[in-house]
C-alpha cells in the first residue's frame, strides 16, 4: 500500500524539528517527484550512483543527509555539469528527494552524534556542543579507558580506519563528538573539559593548536561518522508508515 509523500516529509520535519535550524540547505523535500510512495532508499549523500541504485530498486523517494546545498551552485545558480545529470535522473524517473542536514546531526535520540556516543558506550551525556552551525554532544565514561582501546572501538563501531592525533591523555574519559567537517570546533570541545574530540575531518590549520593544547583528536571520516542518523530515520519511517525503506551504502571509497 502506498503512502503519501507529503505525510512522510511532514512527519520527518516535525520529528527532527527542522524549523529550529538555520542551515546551509532546505531541510525537507528538495526535489518533487511522485506523491505516492511505495519504496524509499536512504543514503548519506545524493549522487548519480545512489539514484541509479534507487531506480534499480524501484524506489519512489530518496532521503539523504547531504542533499542539495544551494552553495554548490554559486551566488547566481547555474545548474549544469554533474548536478544537472543528478537532477535530470531524479526528475526523469519521478523520484522525490528529501535532505535533512543539521537536524539529523543534532537530534537527541536518533542523530549522528548521539548515536556515536551510544555505540561507544559513552552513556553519560554531560554537555551540548554548539560552535557556529556545528552541533554535537559530550559523553563521559564512568571509568576511563586506554586511548588505544578507545581508538580500536571507534574503528570497529564506525566501520572505519580513523586517523588519531594523540596529543592528550592516554586515558580517555570525557569525549566531545561532532560528526562531519567539524575539527575547527576543537576549542569549544576543550573548553568543556574533554580529553578527546571525535569528528569527521582534520584541517591542517588546527593540528598545531590542538597539539599545543593537549587534546586528542580523532578523525573517523566524514562519511562514516554520518551514517547512523539516516539509517535510524529510515527505520523510524518504516516502523511508522509500514513502507519499505532500504539504506544503500555508497562510501567515499566505492
Amino acid at each position: 500500500m502506498s503512502v503519501s509523500r507529503d505525510k512522510i516529509v511532514s512527519f520527518c520535519s516535525d520529528y527532527l524539528k527542522v524549523e529550529n535550524f538555520r542551515d546551509y540547505c532546505h531541510n525537507g523535500l528538495q526535489v518533487s517527484g511522485t506523491d505516492k510512495i511505495n519504496k524509499i532508499v536512504t543514503g548519506v549523500t545524493i549522487s548519480k550512483k545512489l539514484t541509479e541504485s534507487a531506480i534499480q530498486k524501484k524506489a519512489d523517494m530518496i532521503i539523504v543527509h547531504h542533499g542539495v546545498f544551494m552553495r554548490s551552485f554559486g551566488e547566481f545558480p547555474v545548474i549544469d555539469g554533474y548536478w544537472r545529470e543528478r537532477l535530470k535522473l531524479l526528475l526523469n524517473n519521478d523520484i522525490s528527494l528529501c535532505g535533512f542536514h543539521l537536524p539529523l546531526d543534532a537530534h537527541p535520540l536518533i542523530g549522528n552524534n548521539i548515536s556515536i556516543l551510544k555505540v561507544l558506550g559513552l552513556l553519560k551525556v554531560c554537555g551540548i556542543l554548539e560552535e557556529g552551525q556545528q552541533i554535537g554532544f559530550v559523553g563521559e565514561y564512568k571509568k576511563a579507558v586506554a586511548r588505544d582501546k578507545f581508538i580500536e572501538l571507534v574503528d570497529k563501531k564506525l566501520e572505519t580506519k580513523s586517523v588519531a592525533l594523540n596529543f592528550g591523555s592516554k586515558q580517555i574519559k570525557k569525549v566531545g563528538v561532532i560528526s562531519g567537517s567539524a575539527s575547527s570546533a576543537w576549542s569549544a570541545v576543550l573548553e568543556l573539559g574533554c580529553d578527546t574530540f571525535l569528528t569527521g575531518d582534520l584541517r591542517e590549520d588546527i593540528v598545531r593548536p590542538v597539539d599545543e593544547s593537549g587534546l586528542n583528536i580523532i578523525n573517523a571520516g566524514h562519511y562514516n561518522s554520518e551514517r547512523f542518523g539516516i539509517i535510524n530515520l529510515g527505520k523510524l519511517i518504516q516502523k511508522k508508515f509500514k513502507v519499505s525503506v532500504e539504506f544503500v551504502e555508497i562510501s567515499c571509497s566505492v
